[in-house]
């Protein structure tokens, strides 16, 4: 097991912990809506094999005075009732993967809408034809579907569509023997009564992920549409992020190829991923604080860089990365998290401490704090952009500038000819 899970664990339950206290702050994409198109059975299965389609659920839906049982419905004095239910199925769908668009073309290309009240030899009005909308724009959408669906009827000799639209005002699942009925019963019968018209296939704009299966890296999934906390998290963490993870954007159906676990129906959801597979994802919103906690845990796992930047620890005097960076050429140290620029070279001297010094930081990239710990005052040093901690800085420099004192395992180094 590699060595950052632990870490993982720990910050999962604590994201956990702070889910349960306050809805997430996220644009959510899940929406429902009814559609009627004869038996529920294999409209049922043709749905919930669609991606983006979060569940599908067989029922009944605008009736009158009838009740709402397969029993009732399907009663001979309710075969030509104007009142009766309709067999219908509550289609639950992310929007953000599937449009409202797409669904309706589906509902219109699987099933005859020019019938009334029936599907082949389903005859009666349980079998009508109809669209309950949950929303004004899904109302809409739906009508300007079946407007240009009627154009394509028309020029292929059928006629006029008799499928009804309005929005939904009561459902009611049906049974539990109906629901997912052909898949307990695979020899079951509800054929699909499809004109063969359909609409005009738009080429499908294919995204290479072939950049994300190898290595580590981020992903923002946002929307095409607006979404406040996408640009809140742009706002605050991404667009000052320049760390070597690299950080990219996709929508939900851009995700082909990638072991992905958790749901995309809510934006941003960021997901860290190695090798093309999730290791971790957060649903909402994320602090800066947050996604450099997270960051961490994934890049440097149970390391001594962690403990030092999230633990307030000490490098060992002298150490491996203090060597490597105490002779480095020209160029600048960075935020090994954030990127972000700390350190100059022509700041740095060899105060003999063991650890990595420097007369100033870069203007605006650390700020300081009071630290009482260990039975001493001192001053500690943390990073702007990400918060880690750093080190500490003293007032015993060089002619009597300050002596800041830096752990090496927090940073990474970015030669002048490099930048």
């Amino acid at each position: 097991m590699k060595k950052y899970i632990n870490g993982f664990i720990l910050l999962l339950l604590t994201i956990m912990s702070i889910s349960t206290k306050a809805k997430i702050e996220a644009t959510e994409h899940i929406e429902k809506i009814i559609f009627g198109a004869g038996c529920f059975w294999g409209a049922e299965k043709e749905y919930a094999a669609i991606p983006g389609v979060i569940n599908a659920v067989s029922g009944y839906s605008d009736g009158e005075g009838v009740e709402p049982t397969y029993k009732a419905i399907t009663q001979p004095e309710n075969k030509n009732n104007p009142d009766n239910h309709a067999e219908v199925v509550e289609v639950t769908f992310n929007s953000n993967e599937i449009s409202i668009e797409k669904l309706t073309q589906h509902f219109f290309e699987n099933h005859d809408p020019t019938q009334l009240n029936r599907q082949g030899n389903d005859v009666g009005t349980q079998y009508r034809s109809i669209i309950l909308t949950t929303s004004e724009m899904q109302s809409d959408i739906a009508n300007q579907v079946s407007d240009q669906y009627q154009l394509l009827l028309s020029a292929a000799g059928y006629g006029e569509i008799t499928t009804v639209i309005k929005p939904l005002d009561k459902f009611y699942p049906a049974e539990e023997y109906h629901q997912d009925y052909l898949v307990k019963n695979p020899n079951g019968y509800c054929p699909i009564h499809a004109t063969g018209v359909r609409f005009d296939k738009t080429e499908i704009v294919t995204v290479d992920n072939s950049d994300l299966m190898q290595g580590k890296t981020i992903i923002v999934i946002e929307t095409e549409n607006h979404c406040p906390y996408c640009e809140k998290f742009k706002e605050d963490v991404a667009n000052n992020y320049q760390g070597t993870i690299p950080l990219t954007y996709r929508l939900a159906n851009q995700l082909e190829g990638l072991k992905i676990k958790t749901a995309t129906w809510a934006t941003p959801t960021i997901l860290f991923l190695e090798d093309g597979m999730e290791v971790f994802g957060h649903q909402g919103y994320m602090t800066s604080e947050v996604f450099y906690q997270a960051l961490g845990a994934f890049k440097l796992g149970e390391s001594e860089a962690y403990n030092v930047a999230f633990n307030e620890g000490t490098d060992a005097r002298f150490c491996k990365q203090y060597e490597i960076f105490k002779d480095t050429p020209d160029g600048v140290f960075i935020d090994k998290l954030s990127g972000a620029p700390l350190f100059d070279t022509s700041d740095r001297f060899d105060s003999k401490s063991g650890w990595l010094s420097f007369t100033k930081s870069v203007d605006g990239a650390v700020y300081e704090l009071e630290d009482n710990s260990h039975g001493m005052q001192r001053v500690e040093i943390r990073s702007v952009s990400s918060g880690i901690h750093l080190g500490h800085v003293f007032n015993d420099g060089p002619n009597g500038q300050p002596r800041y004192c830096i752990n090496a395992t927090v940073l990474e180094f970015k030669q002048r000819d490099n930048l």
